[in-house]
């Protein structure tokens, strides 16, 4: 008789126990020779080498679609436990421009032509600029990229970040501590994370560091290694701050940078990083830069009139 021990981590236990247990049972009547005892997260197993080293091939599975998936059901675990389980894999959905699966197992795609281009160029290059108006998706594709990374075990850690430039607003004003007075500007990015990773695995992230979200200025002085860094709303970085960013790339680390140039809310006497980005790094090697534009605005249609009005104006 062996013993072996699996701990379910960054995992709620009843996303894979099921509710009353009814994924824990099937699991129990699959597996009729092994003692199966769940306690929270953590799963002992008591039997023969052989049927724990089944289980744990199965629950590989299990757990693999879980992370890709962002759930599992009763259905899906019948058929990773059956011998079509690698056909199963192969036909579920339609993957095609597929980044990841959120956090209710919706698929988040690339759906224009340029979130496209973001996506395969990120396979290529270690920093890429997405740079375009509002609604183009170049935030929240960057966001799935990073996330999609995280959950394939590519990176260790995200790390999102915004310069704290007061758009029309003195946050000195604001009520608050320092994180109470950031916390509103940069709830875009909570707000992408919420649609692609559970509300308590992300809390998880969140404490542990695994993903953090902070002001351009707290990057001064780190080394981002082993992560997927996002620097959001680049327009607004000095000259001397998107440097700043870019030098803090470690090993095995790959960095997006996302802006509106049409959109810079620094005071007249600071120039915008992002327009000098895009023409000191065009011929760089692992460096590209992605042009998004009004086709591919995905919010109403009337942002995509206003842009073009915007534009001819």
């Amino acid at each position: 008789m062996t013993e072996h021990e699996i701990l379910l981590d960054s995992i709620d236990p009843v996303d894979i126990y099921g509710h009353n247990n009814v994924h824990y049972d099937l699991l129990k009547e699959h597996f009729p020779r092994l003692k199966i005892i769940a306690r929270g997260n953590l799963i002992k197993l008591q039997g023969t080498p052989a049927d724990i080293a089944e289980f744990e091939k199965k629950f590989a599975l299990i757990i693999e679609h879980y992370f890709k998936f962002g759930k599992i059901t009763f259905q899906d675990i019948q058929h990773l436990l059956s011998e079509h389980a690698e056909e199963f894999q192969k036909n579920r959905g339609d993957q095609k421009d597929v980044i990841l699966h959120g956090a209710n197992g919706v698929a988040v795609k690339a759906r224009t032509i340029n979130q496209k281009r973001m996506v395969k160029s990120f396979e290529k290059n270690d920093l890429i600029f997405a740079i375009g108006p509002a609604g183009t998706g170049k935030t929240y594709t960057a966001v799935a990229l990073a996330v999609s990374m995280l959950k394939n075990k590519e990176v260790k850690r995200i790390i999102l970040t915004r310069p704290a430039v007061e758009a029309g607003e003195n946050l000195g004003f604001l009520p608050g501590d320092l994180k109470e007075k950031l916390d509103p500007y940069l709830r875009p990015l909570y707000d992408a994370l919420r649609d692609m990773i559970s509300a308590k695995r992300l809390a998880d992230y969140l404490e542990e560091g695994i993903i953090e979200i902070a002001p351009l200025a707290f990057m001064r002085g780190r080394t981002l290694n082993n992560a997927c860094a996002i620097l959001d709303e680049a327009q607004n970085a000095t000259e001397s701050q998107l440097k700043m960013f870019l030098t803090r790339m470690g090993e095995t680390s790959k960095f997006i940078v996302t802006g509106d140039i049409t959109q810079i809310d620094l005071p007249r006497s600071q120039s915008s990083g992002l327009v000098q980005a895009t023409k000191i790094m065009n011929n760089i090697e692992g460096v590209d830069i992605i042009n998004l534009d009004e086709k591919d605005v995905i919010r109403h249609k009337l942002v995509t009139r206003i842009i073009k009005a915007y534009q001819n104006k």
